[in-house]
């Protein structure tokens, strides 16, 4: 794939996919963000650097894909190389783990039990599909040098220190 197909490919995709499990069905399950913020103490300091970690996580990640992989994060358009370069030396789900994050901040901004629950039943769907879809698929298309990735890499906690592979 070419560069720009990918990077186009990869900006359609972070429409589709995070905009819609990040922005729109929270949007959609807090009454359109008309949730008054949290007067907890702390929850909407933290929630709004949630969030905003989180996005440049996501970007990074997604640009990662695009101009590494050379693909996109969409099962019908994959990467052609694996990439591990960059936030992916620290975490191999970094798109979930941000996508998740953001819903979690917007949970706290809002006091959302609504949106925590929401953060709990998405990430079981992210977890099944991973194990279920993602890992098999890495490990038929990319073999060793996926299996060894995926032995020195934590899949959701992030480490501190990056992979060296």
């Amino acid at each position: 794939m070419r560069t720009f197909s990918a990077i186009a490919g990869s900006a359609a995709f972070f429409i589709a996919a995070p905009g819609v499990v990040a922005g729109l069905v929270p949007w959609l399950l807090t009454d359109r963000w008309g949730l008054p913020w949290s007067s907890l103490p702390g929850f909407v300091p933290v929630g709004g650097l949630l969030i905003v970690a989180a996005i440049a996580a996501l970007l990074h990640a997604f640009s990662r894909f695009a101009l590494e992989g050379l693909g996109t994060p969409a099962p019908v358009a994959p990467t052609e190389r694996l990439v591990i370069g960059g936030i992916y030396r620290h975490v191999r789900n970094p798109m979930y783990v941000a996508v998740l994050s953001i819903i979690l901040g917007q949970a706290l901004l809002f006091s959302s039990w609504t949106l925590a629950a929401y953060a709990i039943i998405g990430a079981v769907a992210m977890v099944s599909f991973v194990r279920l879809y993602e890992e098999p698929t890495l490990a038929r298309r990319y073999g060793a040098q996926y299996e060894a990735y995926r032995r020195g890499v934590p899949g959701w906690l992030p480490r501190l220190t990056p992979w060296r592979g």
